[in-house]
């Protein structure tokens, strides 16, 4: 979906698949058959913008044979599909019974991440469509913060400084400027906006930036106008945003309340939590965790890092941070120039939600998403934005 802005610049608003996660190329073409064609039709629109995730085996097939790269390009046009961005973020294994951790390897200190990431950046460049020169690529933010010693923070400079080099070619040979975005993660080397700014300065280049995941901001307890503008002094672009909440609990302390969080701890994906204390913040590496006795102040207001639907917040007593979302697209989008021109719908927790609230066939999953992209819509329209065909 494309949106204009008041200056003229033309925003690009779509959602991922990697909440319908593949690891082939034939997975991923059953992905736009099955998924993807349906929310556009849903819509009413004549064009769609998906966010791409291709995992390593889809990635490899797609740069080793020339000619199937052509097909996934004519078959995104034939499903009136279009792809500005890609979710680089995980590598493999996305749809496996237990992600949790493995989600950050390979890091940025790995070689394979950057090759993998090299390979995303012409794998985009090729897919843009034609009147479309800038693309982005979010991804991990460097490591998982355990065992991420100095030694490994050198090679991941040296590793990022290599790709924006690489990417400087890349739009010498094709004309495209493609961009890759660290997503700060609770729990992560870059946890959260502030941590990004040292990495990024020291790399020295618009070729590298951050994406702003929020409902990370808001599980970090990060204030928008606070956040937003320390990047801005800091001169740190915005390749890319994402439009996502997290689970929100006022009242910890009460039974019910973690009686319904409860609901909310599954197996499959990390749920880090967080509290903002007089002492500063506080966290678990997951939700079970936090649950599980006194290793986290009850005091005061949790935020878990569950992507709930953004119009569908969970019922009472727990709520969604929806509102973190709002304030954080209203100053992005909001003003006289944009701040990014890539958001992206990121809700991939539809089949980790509690049983009663997962869809229960293609039919309704679509319906969801396709009500995700309706509320993102309607704030960009109410920030001034108008719709394009």
């Amino acid at each position: 979906m494309r949106f204009r802005h008041p200056d003229g610049t033309t925003i690009h608003l779509s959602y991922c698949t990697n909440v319908h996660p593949a690891e082939n190329l034939e997975g991923v073409l059953a992905q736009l058959r099955d998924h993807c064609e349906p929310v556009r039709r849903r819509l009413g629109r004549d064009r769609l913008g998906i966010g791409l995730w291709l995992a390593k085996g889809a990635a490899q097939a797609l740069i080793n044979d020339p000619a199937a790269l052509r097909g996934l390009r004519a078959e995104l046009d034939r499903r009136g599909l279009e792809v500005v961005t890609l979710n680089g973020f995980p590598y493999e294994g996305f749809g496996a019974e237990e992600v949790k951790y493995r989600v950050y390897k390979p890091d940025w200190a790995d070689p394979e991440r950057l090759a993998h990431t090299s390979d995303l950046a012409r794998l985009l460049a090729a897919l843009l469509p034609d009147d479309v020169t800038e693309g982005s690529v979010s991804t991990l933010p460097l490591a998982w913060r355990t065992a991420f010693d100095a030694t490994a923070a050198r090679a991941a400079r040296a590793a990022l400084t290599t790709l924006a080099e690489r990417l400087d070619g890349l739009e010498d040979l094709t004309g495209k400027s493609i961009r890759i975005a660290l997503e700060p993660e609770p729990g992560c080397t870059v946890e959260t906006t502030a941590d990004a700014i040292g990495p990024l300065t020291e790399i020295g280049s618009d070729r590298i930036g951050i994406c702003i995941d929020t409902c990370h901001l808001a599980t970090s307890f990060e204030d928008p106008a606070t956040a937003l503008g320390a990047l801005e002094a800091a001169g740190v672009v915005i390749p890319k945003a994402q439009l996502s909440a997290a689970l929100h609990a006022e009242n910890p302390h009460l039974p019910e309340v973690r009686e319904a969080l409860g609901a909310f701890a599954e197996p499959r994906f990390l749920h880090q939590t967080r509290t903002n204390t007089a002492a500063g913040l506080r966290g678990t590496d997951d939700l079970e965790e936090a649950l599980g006795g006194e290793a986290l102040p009850d005091g005061a207001p949790w935020r878990s890092h569950f992507h709930v639907p953004l119009h569908a917040p969970p019922a009472p007593p727990l709520t969604s941070t929806l509102p973190v979302l709002q304030d954080t697209l209203t100053r992005l989008i909001g003003g006289a120039v944009p701040r990014t021109r890539h958001l992206e719908v990121e809700t991939y927790t539809w089949q980790a939600l509690p049983a009663e609230l997962r869809p229960r066939s293609r039919g309704q999953l679509a319906e969801g998403i396709a009500a995700e992209l309706t509320l993102a819509r309607d704030l960009l329209v109410d920030l001034g934005l108008k719709e394009l065909p």
